[in-house]
This record gives C-alpha cells, sequence and structure tokens, in this order.
C-alpha cells in the first residue's frame, strides 16, 4: 500500500480506458478513487493474475468521504499505478 499511497501523492495515476468508461457508467470521480487508495484496505482474495498482461490486478476497497463503498482494481506499472476498474459495491456491478 506503501507504493499506492506515494502514487496517489506523486500524480503518478494512469486511468485505463475500462476504467474511464466505467467511471462515468457508476459516477466515480478521480478524487474518490484517490481518496480509497490512500484510506482503503487491500482486499487480497480479490486479487488476480491478469494473463492477458502477464501481470497482477489488486483489489483496493474503501469508503469515500461521502460514504460510498469502492473497490478500486489496480496494476502496479512502476512507479505508476494504473486504474483498471472501479466498482461501486452499493449499486452492485454494472
Amino acid at each position: 500500500m506503501v507504493l499506492v499511497r506515494a502514487a496517489v501523492e506523486n500524480g503518478q495515476l494512469i486511468y485505463s480506458t475500462h476504467a474511464s468508461i466505467r467511471m462515468g457508467e457508476r459516477n466515480i470521480i478521480k478524487p474518490e478513487i484517490e481518496y480509497v487508495l490512500e484510506t482503503g484496505h487491500h482486499e487480497a482474495k480479490k486479487d488476480k493474475f491478469n494473463v492477458e498482461f502477464g501481470s497482477w490486478d489488486y483489489a483496493i476497497k474503501g469508503k469515500t468521504v461521502d460514504n460510498r463503498n469502492l473497490r478500486i482494481i489496480i496494476a502496479l506499472i512502476h512507479p505508476n499505478v494504473l486504474i483498471v476498474t472501479a466498482i461501486d459495491l452499493g449499486r452492485g456491478k454494472k
């Protein structure tokens, strides 16, 4: 989580096209993503190996300032963090 928090602090977040689309559909904004990445916790049971890209996708779960429960899926591409997708756990998957 230290690497993720540092990436947020240093502006090293990259948003995938998929994440941007899902954020629009789910009304999730970048400051909410950043807040969850800074304050949330690693949800290891939701981590998956992405065979297509040969890397791990990690799940970060947390609440936003206005109490929305989000799961953010990320990939580490040193020194950046790729936002793969964002899920609003209170509204179900879309």
